[in-house]
């Protein structure tokens, strides 16, 4: 749903599941399973970033206008291309040369793209057993990486010409990636149980 078409047919304001959740039930489990003492204090959600590369985009850049197109349709907002910072010879590429699209996500458009995520795309990724809880960065970031758009239900199969893999990296204020797993997890990521 739009940012600006934030009222509904009946005049109230439109508030994602999640963001009602997260307030609601999740910050008192928060405050109570860590003590903090006021719920500012409590982690939460800063911005969900999606990165798409294109490296073939060198030989052919309708590739990467493409991939541009899909990305936007999953994220809902226009991605930004993205160009290299510097030239590396070996896979062809130099400085300024457009290699892939990002999109960054905040407020109600983060907390939608995180609602349909856990509850429609990852459970379409064929033998999905859960996500690694082993893509922490030891800042309470957590970064997940997707092998193709195919399983985004924006996407028009007809008009994809090659599977494009992507990664999405949800920036918490979390000081611990303990406190940040557990404020996923009440959020729904859902984590491998054979893993710590």
């Amino acid at each position: 749903m739009a940012q600006n078409a934030a009222v509904t047919k009946g005049g109230e304001r439109y508030v994602p599941r999640l963001k009602a959740a997260y307030h609601g039930e999740m910050v008192p489990q928060m405050m109570e399973r860590y003590g903090y003492k006021n719920h500012m204090a409590v982690p939460r959600l800063r911005k969900i970033v999606v990165n798409m590369g294109v490296g073939e985009a060198n030989q052919n850049i309708k590739l990467l206008d493409a991939a541009a197109d899909q990305l936007g349709a999953i994220a809902g907002q226009k991605p930004i291309i993205r160009r290299a910072r510097k030239s590396i010879a070996n896979f062809k590429i130099r400085e300024g040369m457009p290699i892939g699209c990002t999109v960054t996500l905040r407020g109600d458009r983060m907390y939608d793209f995180l609602d349909r995520l856990v509850s429609i795309v990852l459970p379409r990724v064929r033998d999905f057993r859960g996500v690694p809880t082993k893509s922490f960065d030891g800042r309470g970031n957590y970064t997940l990486g997707l092998k193709d758009q195919l399983v985004f239900l924006e996407i028009n199969y007809a008009k994809v010409d090659k599977a494009r893999g992507m990664n999405i990296t949800m920036v918490t204020t979390a000081k611990t990636d303990e406190e940040a797993r557990n404020l996923l997890a009440l959020l729904g990521v859902p984590f491998r149980r054979d893993q710590g």
